[in-house]
Order: structure tokens, then C-alpha cells, then sequence
């Protein structure tokens, strides 16, 4: 055989079994069919990544696991505007409100961000993790990109909105603030030890280049060949429905390498990145160049997680959003709960919405337990301040982790159902098996009686932030703890969710 035709065939038999090894970790690496995001891809996405693709490595996924707890931060023009769902009111708004929307940022200087006193806050409610917003879906950027946005929408064009020609960063740097909030963020949480996500909005609604892609307020001619959901894109829009032309050839390009080129600024210039928060889609038509950036980040940091939204099984985690799921997913992917502790994701005026630290506790518990991670959404206001009373309920949910965190961090769930007893216990392990630990949602009374549990012969059973062992017996109703000693609520180490550690034969 020939050289030449020699490296061929050994191209392409080490090619195939590239393709085979991802078919096979694939089997196991699957979004679950119910995610709503998957649902939206999966047509167009192919179910087994390309040959030369890999996911995070087995110590990047093992790290994510250990977390168990972080916070999502929701943080821009929006926050300026009072809008508690984020940007998604601005498709609702008038064509005039849109134009002075998205000129508020030009006198925006929030005094009140101080990138210490956040993370100080976070790391003393027990938090391990900042995801932080740094694009939402209206397309202003957190930090400092050195893109262009070459056209938009000028919605107060005689005769109706028109696209025009702009040159501009629409960013932070642009404010009066021209402070990158991003790599201050990014330097607070490294500096104290927790895990970094930066969010990251494949869409773009400022930028004319990226329209008709994800309810973007442009919309053209084709895109119902272009959009996965341009019936949903006219449903949101209603009367403030624009049709324009479709994208010329160097429009769509500059929308891929103005979104590739943010991309790579995120992970080139903030240091090492944990975690990369994809949201929405981009469709089906640029799923091929939204391929080779995913490839590209791949090589700039190797172990980054990315988010599965937009990308299918290319994703490393998803999350389900709103919601704790009923049971463990039926998936090996690791996942993340995000769920607002107000009524949405940034800022709520109203402190009768933000749901309490023992809601917090319980659902990171139930995550937990069910073998995943628990993201708490709080946003500030403009000014960069958050709600006294969203920071009353993280410091008293970190309280109760200074007593429980041992039966939470770092630790996995156990094997098939037996997360749970019941509707008010639940359990996690710790990594070497050793240890399990049992939460209690509701005090059982003077004894707690456990069917799945068998402690070692000789071993001490502790409530976690009580160093007095308690009294157990193993019989034919399983393990029974003693908690007569417990009955005053005085003499219990906190307020709500009790943990015990048990030694397991």
C-alpha cells in the first residue's frame, strides 16, 4: 500500500473509532427527552457529537458535582428599566419604549456595585458557585468585548423601524460606570474560592445581524426556514411584528464571528471559567458555524462545562429551570437546578415575594439527594444593592449550612431510590461510601425510624451540630434513633431540616 493511501485508511479507521467511542459515552450522555431546550434542538442537532469532539473531563464533571449550591445573578440595562422577568418585556413594548430602552445604558452609573461586598455576602451564605449574567437576550454586554455591532433597528424611523448602519460595543464600558463588572466578579470569586459561570445568550436582540434567531423583534421573510419557532416569534411579537428582508451572506457572517468572537473573550479573558451558561438556540441553518465555536472553545479551555441549551448533547449540564425535579433524572448528564428566590430572576421590589431560607434549605436538599446541584436566582437593583430581605434569607440559609454543609458539599446521592423515605426524609453519601446522611424535613418526634438504612456495628450516630452521639438500635423496623434528648426546640443545632450522619455497614 502506498504511503499516501496508507494514512488515509489510518485517518480513517482512527476517525471511526473516535466516532464509536462518542456513540458509545453518548449512550449515557444524553439530554433527557423531556428538557424543553432539548426539544427545540433536537431535530436539527445531531444526537452523537462529531468525531473530534469531547466533553468536560471526568474531574471537571467531578468537581461540578461537589458544589451543590451557587447563586444566579441576573444583572443589567433591565435592572435599570425595573423589569423583573429580565429583557423578555422588551418584545411587549412599544416600538417608542424600545428606542428609550435601549438608551438608558448611556447615562447608567450604579455607585452601588461593589464586587467585594457581593462575593463577601456570597461566601459567608455558603455559596459555592457565581453564574453571572454577562449578555442577556436584549444584547447589551456586561463586559468589556472589543465586538462591533454594525446595524439595528431604528424603531422610530419615519415611515416605521428601519434597520441602520451603527458602529458601537453596546456594553458597560459605554456607561458612565466603564467599569468591566465581569473581571471584577471574576477576581472576587476566584480570589474566595468559589466556582465561576458566565452566562452567555446566543441570541441577540439589538444586533439586526443576528435576527430572526430566537424571538428576535426582526423578523424576516424566511423565518420559518430559519427559526425553530417562528410561530412562537409572532405569537410574543403580536402587533409589534416587523418583517424585514433575510440576512445578506456577510450579515449572517458577521453575526457568527461577532458571537464566536464574545465567546472566546469570555474564555481567554477572565481566567479560568468553570462553567459557560449557553441559553436559547441560534437554529438550524447555523448550527454547523454554532459547531465549530463549540469546537473552538474546546480547545481554549478543555475543561470548561458548557450548558446544553442551543447545543443539544454537545452540553455538559443542564438545568431545569423553575422547578426541583420529582425524582432522579433519568440521565448521566449532571445537572442544575435555577430557581428565583423572588418572583423572577432580577431585581423584585417586594419582599413578600422572596420565598425563605427554609425553602432554599429544602430545596438544596432535595436536589441533593436526587443527585443534583441547586442555583438560587437574585437579582440587584440599578444601582448594584440587593434586597435586605433577599440577604437576610441567603446569610440564614448559610447559617444552616455552617451546621449541615458536611451532609451536603461534596457529597452524592445513593444508588437507585433510595434518595428518599417517604415524603420527609432524605439522604445523601459521602464520596467513600462511608457515611450517609439522612434530612429530616419535618421533626419526626422522639424517635426517627429509618427502613434503608444499616448502621455499623459499634458506630456513632450524630445529629450534624451536636457533638453528643444519640442513641440507636437496628431491629425489624430498621434503624431507630433515639430523640428524646431533642425535644426542646432550644436544644436543637437549627431551626429547620435536621441532618444525621450514620456510619453504614
Amino acid at each position: 500500500m502506498k504511503r499516501r493511501s496508507f494514512l488515509l485508511a489510518t485517518g480513517a479507521a482512527l476517525s471511526a473509532k473516535a466516532f464509536q467511542d462518542n456513540r458509545e459515552r453518548a449512550a449515557q450522555h444524553r439530554l433527557p427527552v423531556t428538557d424543553s431546550h432539548y426539544q427545540r434542538v433536537k431535530g436539527y442537532i445531531e444526537e452523537v457529537p462529531v468525531a473530534d469532539y469531547h466533553w468536560a473531563s471526568s474531574q471537571a464533571y467531578d468537581r461540578f458535582h461537589d458544589i451543590k449550591y451557587g447563586i444566579r445573578i441576573h444583572w443589567g440595562i433591565y435592572s435599570i428599566a425595573g423589569l423583573r422577568s429580565e429583557s423578555w418585556p422588551y418584545l411587549g413594548m412599544s416600538f417608542r419604549q424600545r428606542h428609550e430602552y435601549n438608551q438608558i445604558y448611556r447615562s447608567w452609573k450604579p455607585i452601588g456595585f461593589d464586587a467585594d461586598e457581593w462575593l463577601n455576602l456570597f461566601s459567608e451564605s455558603g455559596l459555592k458557585m457565581l453564574a453571572f449574567t454577562t449578555k442577556h437576550h436584549e444584547g447589551f454586554s456586561m463586559f468589556d468585548t472589543k465586538t462591533r455591532v454594525r446595524s439595528r433597528a431604528n424603531w422610530m424611523a419615519a415611515g416605521g423601524p428601519a434597520i441602520e448602519p451603527c458602529d458601537l460595543a453596546y456594553s458597560i464600558m459605554e456607561t458612565p460606570l466603564r467599569r468591566d463588572v465581569t473581571h471584577e466578579l471574576c477576581h472576587a470569586a476566584r480570589s474566595r474560592g468559589l466556582k465561576i459561570a458566565l452566562y452567555f445568550s446566543h441570541p441577540d436582540w439589538y444586533d439586526a445581524d443576528f435576527r430572526p434567531f430566537a424571538y428576535h423583534p426582526l423578523q424576516v421573510p424566511s423565518s420559518d426556514k430559519l427559526e425553530v419557532d417562528a410561530k412562537g416569534a409572532r405569537e410574543r411579537l403580536g402587533d409589534r411584528l416587523v418583517v424585514v428582508p433575510d440576512s445578506t451572506p456577510l450579515e449572517t457572517s458577521r453575526m457568527i464571528h461577532r458571537h464566536r468572537a464574545q465567546l472566546i473573550e469570555l474564555l481567554t479573558n477572565y481566567g479560568p471559567i468553570d462553567m459557560l451558561s449557553l441559553d436559547m438556540w441560534l437554529g438550524a441553518s447555523a448550527w454547523p458555524q454554532l459547531r465549530e465555536t463549540i469546537l473552538e472553545l474546546r480547545k481554549i479551555q478543555p475543561d470548561v462545562l458548557l450548558r446544553a441549551r442551543g447545543i443539544g448533547n454537545y452540553g455538559d449540564y443542564y438545568t431545569p429551570e423553575g422547578f426541583v425535579p420529582g425524582g432522579k433524572e433519568n440521565t448521566a448528564i449532571p445537572w442544575m437546578v435555577i430557581y428565583p428566590l423572588g418572583d423572577g430572576f432580577s431585581y423584585d421590589p417586594n419582599a413578600k415575594n422572596y420565598k425563605g431560607a427554609e425553602w432554599i434549605v429544602k430545596s438544596l436538599v432535595d436536589s441533593a439527594a436526587k443527585g443534583g446541584n441547586f442555583q438560587v436566582g437574585v437579582g440587584p437593583d440599578a444601582n448594584g444593592q440587593f434586597h435586605p430581605t433577599a440577604v437576610e434569607q441567603l446569610r440564614q440559609a448559610g447559617r444552616w449550612l455552617k451546621v449541615n454543609g458536611e451532609g451536603i458539599y461534596a457529597t452524592r446521592p445513593r444508588e437507585g431510590t433510595l434518595w428518599s423515605e417517604g415524603k420527609d426524609v432524605r439522604f445523601t453519601r459521602s464520596k467513600d461510601g462511608r457515611f450517609v446522611y439522612a434530612f429530616v424535613l419535618n421533626w419526626p418526634g422522639t424517635t426517627l425510624n429509618l427502613m434503608s438504612v444499616r448502621a455499623k456495628p459499634g458506630s456513632q450516630i450524630h445529629i450534624l451540630g451536636n457533638s453528643a452521639p444519640l442513641r440507636w438500635n437496628a431491629g425489624e423496623r430498621g434503624l431507630s434513633i433515639d430523640l428524646a434528648a431533642l425535644q426542646d426546640e432550644k436544644r436543637r443545632p437549627c431551626e429547620f431540616v435536621w441532618s444525621f450522619r450514620i456510619e453504614a455497614s
